[in-house]
C-alpha cells in the first residue's frame, strides 16, 4: 500500500540484507557464563543416578526436604520465623555462656 509521501521507499531503505553468522561466538557471545555446559548436561539421557548434591544427603535429609516442600507460603513462612527465633535464643544463651566463663577465668591463655 503506497503512501502519498513515500512511505513504502522510506520502510524499503530500513530493510537489511546482511547475513549474520549466528554461530560466531565472538559476535554473539554466551551471556552467563556455563550456561551453555548446563543446558548440554540437561540434554542428556535421564539416568537412574541421583544428582551429585544429592548423594551426600541421608535419608532425613531428603525426609526434611519433602516436609519443606509440601508447606505453604504461609506454613513455610512460619517455619523460617521459627528458625530465626531459635538461632536468636542460641546467640542469647553463647552470650551468657562467654560472660559465664570471662568470669569463670576459663577463656584466659595460660602464662608462658
Amino acid at each position: 500500500m503506497a503512501s502519498p509521501n513515500g512511505g513504502d521507499d522510506f520502510e524499503s531503505s530500513l530493510l537489511s540484507f546482511e547475513k549474520l553468522d549466528r554461530a560466531s561466538p565472538d559476535l554473539w557471545p554466551e551471556q552467563l557464563p556455563g550456561v551453555a555446559e548446563f543446558a548440554a548436561s540437561c540434554k542428556n539421557p535421564i539416568t537412574n543416578l541421583p544428582p551429585k548434591w544429592m548423594a551426600e544427603l541421608e535419608s532425613e535429609d531428603i525426609e526434611m526436604l519433602k516436609e519443606l516442600g509440601s508447606l505453604t507460603t504461609a506454613n513455610l513462612m512460619e517455619k523460617v520465623k521459627g528458625l530465626q527465633n531459635l538461632a536468636y535464643q542460641l546467640g542469647l544463651e553463647e552470650s551468657r555462656e562467654m560472660t559465664r566463663g570471662k568470669f569463670l577465668n576459663i577463656l584466659e591463655r595460660p602464662k608462658k
